[in-house]
């Protein structure tokens, strides 16, 4: 098939990755070339040149509109509306097979362009009141909807979901992520250093749990990071950098837990599948789809509580590290995504 790829354009598709977006996208692509599709990316023009990029905008704009995101700018708004007309209008006219739209935008959901060209959007985000009507507004046969997680479904559709949206897990190459049979007896953290993942909450509750912590990950929010992460750093908590593949892998297998904190409804959790093919067990915080995520693999709890949590450690360090990866392998796999997006690839055209 022809497949135009529309992704979120706030940061580059490219690793090291900034968020699960990002890395969605970028494994997506990937995945559906080496399966012989023909990929146009679209998405900010710095992203990975080894992809055919169409490019929505020339840079992604966390660059050139920094801490703008959510603020409502004209600026930026403009910038990015622009960008994915345009982008819409040239896959309209494209001769694609189907689209597969991982934005945020508006634009790709309205009617007269999911009947141009079939479509599956996927959400990677709670509903917000500036999207929430348009995505209402959406489903038809030839426009299929997915979300991460049951989760996520229920927060989006609570009086339950039309036809045309199902979950569509995220998944990964447990081969990009290689099982370590034993850890060092420390902790790991993964994602992006912004309140609302939680690494304070992960800072406290191991130092409670009296276990060494590493943080890994790009630092989104600089007020978020100097107040509360970096006055926290020395000795048994320290900052690995942001990393990138293989290099990222190995420092998170060496560990012996990792802590999975979203202190929001979280979608889905990427960084904790990751973890959990590297056989590390997860403790962590219940939010939004994160049960769902974990399973037998973790120990969770409600948010608020550091003793709670750092309890939580000790219940996932008696998890066998045999348990997480095999929780991967059966759900969280990328052959299994990957076949599940050309399902639907194959139903939004035959609706369309």
């Amino acid at each position: 098939m022809r497949i135009a790829l529309l992704a979120h354009i706030r940061h580059p598709v490219a690793p090291p990755f900034t968020g699960g977006m990002e890395a969605h996208s970028w494994y997506l692509a990937e995945g559906l070339v080496a399966r012989g599709h023909d990929v146009v990316l679209f998405a900010s023009g710095d992203s990975d040149p080894r992809f055919t990029i169409d490019a929505v905008v020339p840079e992604h704009h966390e660059r050139r509109f920094p801490g703008l995101e959510h603020r409502g700018d004209p600026g930026l708004r403009a910038y990015v509306d622009d960008g994915y007309a345009a982008a819409c209008d040239w896959i309209a006219a494209g001769r694609f097979d189907v689209v597969h739209n991982n934005s945020l935008s508006r634009l790709p959901l309205e009617r007269r362009r999911t009947a141009m060209v079939p479509t599956v959007t996927s959400l990677h985000v709670p509903p917000y009141d500036a999207l929430r009507g348009f995505v209402h507004a959406s489903p038809a046969p030839g426009h299929r909807i997915t979300v991460t997680s049951q989760a996520q479904l229920q927060a989006w559709w609570p009086a339950g979901a039309p036809p045309e949206v199902s979950v569509l897990h995220n998944g990964i190459d447990p081969a990009a992520w290689p099982f370590m049979d034993r850890g060092d007896g420390s902790a790991a953290w993964c994602g992006r250093l912004a309140a609302i993942k939680g690494a304070h909450c992960a800072i406290a509750a191991a130092k409670r749990a009296g276990i060494p912590l590493t943080l890994y990950g790009p630092i989104e929010e600089p007020d978020y990071w100097a107040e509360r992460i970096a006055p926290e750093l020395g000795g048994p908590i320290r900052y690995g950098g942001h990393r990138d593949g293989p290099a990222l892998a190995a420092a998170i297998g060496r560990a012996s837990v990792f802590l999975f904190t979203p202190c929001w409804d979280e979608p889905f959790g990427l960084v904790a599948i990751e973890a959990m093919a590297c056989g590390l067990p997860i403790a962590g915080l219940a939010n939004g789809a994160a049960p769902e995520v974990v399973g037998e693999a973790g120990c969770l709890v409600p948010e608020g509580d550091d003793a709670d949590l750092a309890r939580a450690i000790g219940v996932a360090l008696a998890i066998p590290r045999t348990v997480p990866p095999a929780r991967v392998r059966r759900l969280f796999r990328r052959d299994l995504w990957l076949e599940r997006c050309e399902a639907l690839y194959g139903q939004a055209r035959a609706g369309g």
